[in-house]
């Protein structure tokens, strides 16, 4: 099994029925590697976007480590204002998601919610982790997301071709 080399890499699926969604190949693979060969899918809500976060079990230790480093830095700055209670709530809020081999996936009612997940999911590869959009509320963004935009536009209307 080749190591994880991180999330890259742009993809569109549509929604499902009953509430099912494919993860695309590449991610597909990327997540089942950084999950040390499982299929296990972590989703969570994004902390600044509307739009959800995913990735492999291996980032876990990772947010270990930064509750870690996070709670030190408040320490040295006499910072009161950080909860480690608050921050790891915030952190390891994921779901873990089963998928099969062809990456299909059920996403609980509420990570729909929070990801204001419509008819179809824009993927996009971000390193440790990859964002998961509803194409509308990426194409809300400002210009700083116009790559991320001018892709997703791509691919909805190569799906969209392609159901036709």
């Amino acid at each position: 099994m080749s190591a994880f080399g991180g999330y890259n890499g742009q993809a569109y699926s549509p929604a499902g029925e009953k509430g099912r969604f494919v993860l695309p190949p590449a991610f597909r693979k990327a997540v089942k590697e950084s999950s040390g060969g499982n299929r296990t899918l972590c989703l969570a809500a994004h902390g600044k976007f509307d739009c959800l976060i995913g990735f492999g079990t291996s980032r876990i230790e990772k947010l270990n480590e930064l509750l870690d480093r996070e709670e030190e830095r408040a320490i040295r700055l006499a910072d009161t204002s950080f909860d480690r209670d608050v921050r790891a709530g915030q952190l390891f809020g994921y779901e873990m998601l089963p998928f099969d081999d062809s990456g299909r996936f059920v996403m609980p009612e509420h990570l729909r919610d929070l990801g204001m997940v419509d008819d179809g999911l824009y993927f996009q590869g971000a390193g440790e982790f990859f964002f998961v959009w509803n194409p509308e509320q990426l194409g809300r963004l400002g210009a700083e997301w116009r790559g991320a935009q001018a892709a997703c536009a791509k691919l909805l209307a190569a799906a969209k071709k392609g159901a036709a």
